[in-house]
């Protein structure tokens, strides 16, 4: 399985509120982790025994030197992770207590990710799984790659950007929460079954606490997730694509590579941080 995406710092603050514009508000010691869309799925992943790589860049620093190391610890391979001449990425993460969060992306070495870093990693994966913080040319080129070598695609569009039209055209699963669903269809209301109508063959629309929606050519089905009181939910989506990626690549269905994706999700906000919120597959069992 592939990953091609971002590998942040997140510097974390607990505060009682966000600071509205103009205003400062004191918050908690900073925390530092491992984090990034790319980097999180990957973990994941890897922390569910699948055999994963991530396509990525980092800066020649100490932010980029802990990432590696957090994703060698997992059993990520970093064999296609570039080191460049331009900080390691960060993000500014502020934490309320009802555990919702609000981030900031300084993307720095995530933006020298290019096209042919994913050529050379595609021999050999199954599975490739795309989010978008990284350039979305290398994102596209990925996707391409991959259809053209009958590698399955799963887009994370998150953030959500516009992306060429042959992209959506030609992707398995496209992957989105409730705000990215609705700009991407230009609704505040949700229909999920109308993204198919934008090109991919299926689309999973998570709804955080609620579970998800999956939609495929034979309807939708809507996957319920167990109630919990969240800590943090740090990196809760990309524990749901890391888990949904892996179970597609061991044969399951969409529906069920859903289903074991909120799982794995719900799990993860349990727990403070990102990363080291993630289940092992064993903690699952």
């Amino acid at each position: 399985m592939l990953v091609v995406g971002s590998a942040n710092v997140d510097l974390v603050v607990e505060a009682e509120r966000r600071p509205a514009g103009g205003e400062t508000v004191l918050g908690a010691d900073t925390v530092v982790l491992p984090g990034g869309k790319g980097a999180n799925t990957a973990v994941a992943a890897a922390r569910l025994g699948a055999d994963v790589a991530l396509v990525g860049a980092v800066g020649d620093d100490g932010f980029g030197r802990l990432l590696l190391e957090s994703l060698r610890a997992s059993g990520t391979r970093t064999d296609h992770v570039r080191t460049v001449d331009r900080p390691t990425g960060v993000a500014y993460i502020t934490v309320t207590p009802d555990g919702e969060n609000s981030i900031l992306v300084s993307p720095g070495a995530n933006r020298a990710l290019c096209p042919e870093a994913v050529t050379a990693a595609l021999p050999g994966a199954s599975v490739l799984v795309a989010s978008l913080e990284v350039p979305v040319p290398t994102v596209e080129h990925a996707l391409a790659a991959a259809e053209e070598a009958g590698v399955r695609t799963v887009l994370n569009l998150s953030p959500v950007a516009e992306i060429a039209e042959r992209a959506l055209n030609g992707l398995d699963v496209l992957l989105v929460n409730q705000h990215e669903a609705a700009w991407l269809l230009g609704a505040e209301s949700v229909e999920a079954t109308r993204l198919l109508e934008l090109g991919p063959k299926a689309a999973v629309v998570t709804k955080g606490p609620s579970g998800a929606v999956v939609v495929t050519g034979a309807g939708s089905s809507e996957i319920p997730a167990p109630e919990v009181d969240a800590v943090d939910t740090t990196g809760a989506g990309d524990a749901f694509a890391g888990a949904f990626a892996t179970a597609l690549a061991r044969g399951a269905s969409i529906a069920d590579a859903a289903t074991s994706a909120v799982r794995v999700a719900t799990m993860s906000v349990l727990r403070r941080g990102a990363q080291p919120s993630y289940p092992t597959a064993a903690e699952l069992e």
